[in-house]
């Protein structure tokens, strides 16, 4: 890793860890709750977030290319997405 990034890999961890639980909650409660569609697009917007947010953090700490920071509010525009249908979803409850 490259120097001075260590709080960035931070970042990039902590908002992975905490989506990966809030996806298998999403995900244990879509089995149970298979009519809630919405519930399986705010499980695609977090995967989407979290592979492109966090994974544009991790490739910018290792290659220190400054550029690949640019993609992550991409990423980080997906994870409010699933938040937002994940709202629509609690609403058909």
């Amino acid at each position: 890793m490259r120097a001075g990034r260590l709080d960035t890999f931070e970042t990039a961890v902590r908002y992975q860890f905490y989506h990966t639980l809030a996806l298998l909650a999403v995900g244990t409660l879509w089995a149970a709750r298979p009519e809630l569609r919405a519930l399986g697009t705010t499980g695609a917007l977090w995967a989407g977030g979290i592979v492109v947010f966090s994974g544009s953090l991790y490739a910018l700490c290792f290659t220190g290319i400054t550029k690949l920071g640019a993609v992550a509010p991409i990423g980080g525009l997906l994870l409010l997405g699933g938040w937002i249908s994940l709202l629509l979803a609690v609403r058909e409850l």
